[in-house]
């Protein structure tokens, strides 16, 4: 047959799979009106156009054809999710602050009051009294590590986590601490110290949080479990050789409360001087 170009007839253009006619995308002896599954697309939806040869060596647009792409697919995908999905979206962020890990939180804040009224009662220097209150103490310290571990293995920070967690850290070793000291088994520098150091970074939280949150460092986690273990040993009526050994072992979580202090002195000037710099670095840049 003449007339009729090597291309269009299925020559090695066409079954490289290159361009039909002078049609991209058309593959070699295609079928006016067939989908080719070779035709697909990331934007929503994918057309092509099947040529199909006509004597004379003519080329006529073939029907066209529409490759559906899933929605869900990540892409370019100019398609919107449908309402259901942004309803359930909006229920998961509403609901992300009642988290199991910041619920523990809560429980340590309610386990105050009771803790205290076990601390104190008849007369506190009862020692079966003194045994529950260690027991709700030593609970709210558990849930301390566990809602620490489960936000982050869970993906469940919050910023209500970081700003609660540390408060009701305190509320719970403050009211040990007063309680320890007002019955006399405590000196009450060391109560002073150590409320004064954790008074002072929460309230130095509040005030560098417009520039970011301070997480908990590894050493503010190990010096709430030095305290934890120390106030704790107060708490129960030990003697012998148990009552030295507390002595020491509030020594040391006497010293990691003062130097992880400094350190969170430390980092909420970094993060100041960071945040002042980029909101410098912003305005300049709004300006030009």
């Amino acid at each position: 047959m003449t007339g009729v170009p090597a291309s269009a007839a299925g020559g090695p253009s066409a079954a490289k799979g290159g361009p039909v006619g002078g049609v991209p995308g058309a593959a070699s002896g295609a079928v006016p009106g067939t989908p080719s599954d070779a035709v697909s697309g990331t934007a929503g939806e994918a057309r092509a156009s099947v040529a199909a040869v006509v004597p004379g060596g003519g080329v006529a647009p073939g029907p066209t054809v529409v490759s559906e792409v899933s929605p869900d697919r990540e892409g370019g995908s100019d398609t919107k999710p449908s309402p259901g999905k942004k309803i359930a979206a909006a229920a998961v962020n509403q609901a992300s602050v009642w988290n199991i890990a910041n619920l523990l939180t809560m429980l340590r804040l309610v386990l105050v009051p009771g803790f205290v009224a076990l601390m104190l009662a008849d007369g506190g220097h009862d020692p079966a009294w003194r045994s529950f209150a260690w027991a709700a103490f030593s609970v709210a310290m558990i849930t301390d590590l566990f809602d620490g571990h489960l936000a982050r293995t869970y993906n469940l920070v919050t910023d209500f986590g970081k700003i609660a967690d540390p408060i009701a850290d305190k509320a719970i070793m403050g009211a040990a601490l007063v309680c320890l000291s007002a019955l006399g088994d405590l000196p009450w520098w060391v109560t002073i110290v150590i409320l004064g150091r954790e008074l002072g970074i929460t309230l130095l939280r509040f005030l560098v949080i417009r520039y970011g949150v301070i997480p908990a460092s590894r050493g503010g986690k190990l010096k709430t479990l030095s305290q934890g273990i120390a106030v704790g040993m107060y708490i129960l009526m030990l003697t012998g050789w148990l009552a030295t050994a507390r002595f020491w072992v509030m020594a040391v979580a006497v010293v990691l409360t003062v130097a992880t202090g400094l350190d969170y002195v430390r980092q909420a000037i970094v993060l100041r001087r960071q945040g002042i710099a980029e909101r410098k670095a912003a305005l300049e840049e709004a300006e030009a």
